[in-house]
């Protein structure tokens, strides 16, 4: 599976880090 986060301050980097722990192909995006 592979998910995006749009968004990497600290809730979305938590986000990314939890679902990356679990084998999930995480992408982060931020401006």
């Amino acid at each position: 599976m592979k998910i995006s986060v749009i968004g990497t301050g600290y809730v979305g980097q938590v986000t990314g880090t939890c679902f990356a722990k679990t084998g999930i192909t995480v992408t982060s995006i931020d401006n």
